[in-house]
């Protein structure tokens, strides 16, 4: 039997359930986990539904004969093969702590993922990459080269067919043009204390002046800075006594580990932008264990 799963935003009206759950028993599908949401505030309907197909019907039939109810309650909707891995391009700087992280979780399978290249401004990973068997680009970025190396970036994610760009901590400003392009398919990662301590040295100057928590905060890259929609955040607790070199190391950890739960809410189509906000229905209980990573 194979696994699908229907992801469904719509305007909210009365009806949008009953349809969905006719139209999947009427193909023989038995639903295993349904997740909804109704914002009053946007008018907006949300829902994911994993299911079974029992009595064989593909990908392409599910798509096909959807279409009316679609149209009735104009839906935007996908049937996705929960047994296709997403394509990723994974882009890095010098700081290399959540692309190791991401490496060891796609290793041992925690992250259901297809790496399908890494791309940095900087050599610094190419060997670590490359004996992953995964294919490394090294694409300098300077002020005046900007748009070629940007041509040069999308030019790899159309080559490998890739769904989505991860941002584990590369240094690199993306334009606008590039945002809007690839508008709900890049994942960025930095620390929660934005708007404050911007520049060089968040840590330090979070030492400065006497942070009680440091944080990370995972989110869908647009053209604003740093003010995507997000996906995933957490927290860890400092005291007095420790260093700016441990702010530094905790902060790492958190950062690592909340990039890792934003990607496994995306590729589980788990996430839905509602705006500058997002809907992130929580995972199903068999996944429990591989969504609490680290």
């Amino acid at each position: 039997m194979t696994k699908y799963c229907l992801t469904v935003t719509c305007p909210s009206t009365r009806g949008i359930v009953a349809a969905i759950s006719a139209y999947l028993a009427g193909k023989g599908c038995n639903i295993t986990d349904s997740s909804q949401f109704d914002d009053a505030e946007t008018g907006r309907f949300f829902m994911r539904v994993s299911f079974v197909s029992e009595e064989g019907v593909g990908h392409q039939e599910l798509n096909e004969d959807f279409v009316q109810a679609g149209k009735a309650f104009n839906m935007t909707y996908a049937f996705h093969d929960e047994a296709e891995k997403m394509k990723v391009v994974i882009m890095v700087s010098r700081f290399g702590h959540c692309l190791n992280d991401l490496l060891y979780r796609w290793r041992i399978g925690a992250l259901p993922i297809d790496i399908v290249a890494v791309i940095s401004n900087h050599m610094d990973y190419q060997k670590v990459v490359v004996n992953h068997d995964i294919p490394f680009h090294c694409i300098k970025v300077t002020r005046e080269n900007k748009p070629q190396a940007e041509a040069q970036l999308l030019q790899v994610v159309e080559d490998t067919g890739a769904d989505l760009i991860v941002l584990a901590r590369y240094m690199q400003v993306l334009s606008d043009e590039l945002c809007r392009r690839m508008s709900g398919r890049i994942i960025n990662i930095h620390h929660s204390f934005l708007p404050s301590f911007k520049g060089a040295n968040p840590y330090k100057q979070a030492y400065e002046r006497g942070v009680k928590l440091i944080g990370a905060t995972s989110h869908y890259v647009t053209a604003d800075l740093d003010e995507g929609p997000i996906i995933e955040q957490d927290i860890i607790r400092v005291t007095h006594a420790q260093s700016p070199d441990d702010y530094v190391s905790l902060g790492r950890d958190v950062e690592s580990q909340v990039l890792a739960r934003a990607i496994h809410a995306h590729i589980h189509r788990r996430s839905f932008l509602n705006g500058n906000k997002t809907v992130i229905f929580p995972a199903s209980p068999g996944s429990y264990a591989s969504e609490r990573m680290g």
